[in-house]
């Protein structure tokens, strides 16, 4: 029974080897640009996406946040379950190179009319085997394998949008902090003057008319308030589901104004991208899924040989007379060719064909839609920067324009309307100034995402 298995076994990795009908995986020829589009020609620096993502949010309070959301963000823990359930269907599949091995016991007593007595014990052990000749089972292995490779990009395609999604709000919710501050410094400052205007009112030096304009002012700034301060609250609460947590107030770290920027953000070489983002590595799995399983369509046309050994051991004692022993072992081979099926067979190939042809263009789109993906991210993130230093000189010239209207009121040379106006528009100049860095600090966690940093580990 022994050297029967035995030689079973070395058969089948013998004609496993031998025949393999299934089609050999190749990547696909898949047009690259020579250069991003919007992209800046910095071709002598890596890309910003080949840093980790602690080393470009260096927020320690987004770290936090990004960290608590690795471990316990509910799609993330579903993403590493599924690569767990894609391994054991592999560990099912590789089974088929094996023999199924039993072993049946049993036990017989009993007693004659005569009083004799007897016990039989009986074992019979089983061996089967199933040549994979063809490269059926190997076929249905290659595809396994490529699941679960697959499953670990969708992981790491979770992953980068996790990380990007939780910078992203992060980076949001200190531009409402920002454009808070800003609200609630200029309803202060109108306070004041809206006071100021009333006194001048009460001597006659001024008019209803300019103290109607400062509570205008004032009205304006005070309005925004509790706007912002709802779509704080939402955005915290927001940042809580990405993390796994329970709504709550969010911790903050650095002001939006003293967040890290680059002082260059390069995209590096456009063929990268094809080894660096996961959706595109996904994508290529599923497309070698799809080869194999036109191999194991193929193998279906071809016979399928098995071998099986069987043997039995039967021990015995009985009270009239000695004890006896019996040994019996049978082996057999079986060989099944498919005739006719009504065209299943047939029917079955140009399905798993018709799936390659639509993976590889769901392969092929994958990497276009990325290409244009990062074009985007990068024409946006360079142009929001742009907008942030014009902004940025905007309210400096403002806020000097807004001080000496001030001075010339003060030296009688002007009517108080033109320093409300001088007021009004420094306000809402202060407001897009938050929200023109806040953009930018967007568009560059949206240029990381999309160049496929974030998800190293």
């Amino acid at each position: 029974m022994k050297r029967a298995t035995i030689a079973i076994l070395v058969a089948g990795s013998l004609f496993s080897a031998a025949c393999n009908v299934g089609p050999r995986y190749k990547r696909p020829a898949t047009p690259v640009p020579e250069t991003i589009r919007g992209a800046e020609p910095q071709s002598d620096q890596a890309s910003i996406a080949d840093l980790a993502w602690w080393e470009l949010f260096r927020d320690e309070q987004l770290q936090s946040l990004i960290r608590a959301a690795l471990a316990q963000n509910y799609d993330l823990r579903s993403a590493v379950e599924r690569i767990a359930e894609a391994r054991a269907q592999l560990g099912i599949t590789r089974s088929a190179r094996y023999p199924d091995v039993s072993l049946d016991a049993s036990a017989t007593a009993g007693k004659a009319q005569g009083g004799t007595k007897s016990t039989f014990f009986t074992l019979a052990p089983d061996a089967s085997y199933q040549l994979d000749l063809f490269g059926k089972v190997h076929n249905q292995i290659v595809a396994g394998q490529a699941q679960v490779t697959a499953a670990e990009e969708s992981r790491n395609s979770v992953i980068l949008s996790l990380v990007g999604e939780v910078a992203a709000d992060y980076f949001q919710l200190l531009t409402l902090d920002a454009a808070l501050k800003t609200a609630q410094d200029t309803a202060a400052a109108q306070e004041s003057s809206v006071t100021l205007v009333k006194t001048r009112l009460e001597y006659g030096a001024t008019t209803q008319v300019e103290l109607l304009q400062a509570q205008q002012v004032l009205d304006s700034a005070r309005a925004q308030i509790p706007d912002l301060e709802r779509q704080i609250a939402q955005t915290e609460n927001a940042l809580n589901l990405l993390a796994g947590r329970l709504p709550a107030g969010i911790e903050r770290g650095k002001l939006l104004d003293e967040q890290y920027l680059p002082p260059a953000a390069p995209e590096g070489v456009p063929s990268s991208l094809l080894e660096r983002r996961p959706d595109i590595r996904s994508a290529e799995q599923q497309l070698i899924v799809a080869n194999a399983n036109i191999g194991v369509a193929r193998a279906a046309f071809f016979p399928n040989i098995s071998f099986s050994v069987s043997g039995g051991g039967t021990m015995g004692h009985a009270t009239s007379a000695s004890s006896g022993q019996t040994t019996l072992w049978s082996a057999a081979g079986q060989l099944s060719q498919p005739i006719f099926n009504g065209g299943r067979l047939r029917s079955n190939l140009k399905v798993t064909e018709a799936q390659q042809r639509e993976a590889l263009l769901t392969y092929q789109q994958t990497i276009q839609k990325s290409f244009g993906e990062v074009s985007d991210a990068a024409i946006g993130y360079h142009k929001l920067h742009e907008v942030r230093l014009q902004q940025d000189s905007n309210v400096k010239h403002l806020a000097e324009a807004e001080a000496l209207s001030r001075q010339r009121y003060e030296g009688g040379l002007v009517a108080y309307s033109e320093v409300l106006d001088a007021q009004r528009v420094l306000f809402s100049a202060r407001l897009s100034l938050a929200q023109a860095r806040g953009n930018e600090q967007i568009a560059l966690v949206t240029l990381y995402k999309t160049l496929g940093g974030g998800w190293q580990k």
